[in-house]
């Protein structure tokens, strides 16, 4: 669970980059622009000012443009070369009167504003701290940001633990229901059993897909990729989801060649949580159809269709994970089937779309290449 994101205290000066090659214009900036939680830094040249970006974290630079050796604008042209300061606003601040070509070319240079002087104290001081407020807010997301990152990678890892750590007693479980149905023959005992078994399976589907959630969102998901058959995969789905008590429907076609390079364990999770919702929610009556395109040298083309429909309004957010009303797969599930199914499919660099209509029922079509990498 999320915790409350805790502030940082205490909070660090702003730091301000006044750049004026004299001294006196340096203490009359610091003079004007100094209060509680901001810092003025000075410098008397170009050269000393990038010495002191190497080392501070500076909010906005004030700079003058006519000095000695480097210019203002030779200035703000190294500043934006570099991507550690590229960032930084300036302000050109000029004693020249009536140059719109300066203004521009300062402008060009990357300033956000050019300031005549003799400086307006008022003026000065509202953009500086409007500035120094934006700086304040993003040093704060960025704070947050980060506190987020690291809350949901502790999630994850807390999810991938639950997850293995859950595999064991339920195995046990599942052996257990499987045993009292074999060696009992009373009808309570084997329908208590029975539904012990069915709830356990749902349970280790769960955990499955939380495993491999986890191993998606910490970028650790992995493809075992060999040489497999698109059609022996499916045909073996097919079988499973019979013997688990599911209507027999599912008719499967070939055109061309199913022979290609892919995870067979992913692809037959893929046609698993699409062939399951395909039977759960198509007519009754209506046959599931797993029909395979393999007539291109360069992919293979599949698609799962069934008789049902999907409201236009779900369509948009199939594919995302948690969704409100459970997973389309299974009762009571954790709206994760489709999430996985894409990011599986992505994985292979395939594609997958839907599209659910009254006139064609609900087809999922995936793209898949010969051989994924």
């Amino acid at each position: 669970m999320l915790q409350p994101i805790r502030r940082s205290d205490p909070t660090p000066d702003i730091n301000v980059l006044v750049v004026d090659d004299i001294e006196k214009n340096l203490l009359a900036m610091e003079a004007l622009l100094s209060r509680p939680g901001m810092r003025i830094l000075k410098a008397a040249s170009g050269d000393e000012a990038l010495e002191m970006l190497l080392v501070e974290e500076v909010a906005l630079i004030l700079v003058d443009v006519q000095m000695p050796g480097m210019s203002g604008y030779e200035f703000a042209e190294l500043v934006r070369g570099n991507p550690h300061t590229r960032a930084i606003p300036l302000i050109f601040m000029t004693a020249a009167v009536g140059e719109q070509q300066r203004s521009f070319r300062g402008y060009q240079a990357g300033a956000v504003d050019f300031l005549q002087k003799p400086v307006d104290g008022d003026v000065l001081r509202s953009k500086v701290g409007v500035f120094a407020e934006l700086f304040a807010q993003k040093k704060q997301l960025s704070m947050q940001l980060e506190e987020l990152r690291q809350a949901l990678k502790v999630n994850e890892m807390f999810t991938a633990v639950l997850g293995h750590d859950l595999r064991n007693p339920l195995a046990a479980v599942m052996n257990g229901s499987e045993l009292l149905l074999r060696i009992s023959e009373d009808p309570k005992v084997n329908a208590v059993a029975t539904r012990i078994r069915s709830s356990s399976r749902r349970m280790e589907k769960m955990v499955s897909q939380l495993l491999d959630v986890a191993r998606i969102r910490s970028g650790k998901l992995e493809l075992d990729t060999r040489d497999g058959n698109y059609e022996l995969v499916a045909q073996r789905i097919a079988e499973e989801l019979r013997a688990g008590g599911q209507p027999g429907r599912v008719v499967i076609t070939l055109e061309g060649s199913a022979e290609g390079r892919f995870d067979t364990d992913r692809i037959g999770q893929v046609f698993s949580n699409l062939l399951a919702n395909a039977l759960q929610h198509g007519e009754l009556d209506a046959p599931v159809r797993l029909d395979i395109d393999g007539s291109d040298p360069e992919e293979i083309r599949i698609t799962i269709s069934n008789r049902g429909v999907i409201p236009a309004a779900m369509l948009p957010q199939i594919f995302t994970p948690f969704r409100s009303g459970g997973d389309k797969g299974s009762p009571g599930g954790l709206g994760l089937g489709l999430y996985i199914v894409k990011n599986f499919v992505d994985a292979h660099g395939g594609v997958i779309a839907v599209r659910s209509d009254e006139l064609e029922g609900t087809v999922f079509c995936i793209r898949m290449p010969r051989k994924a990498a």
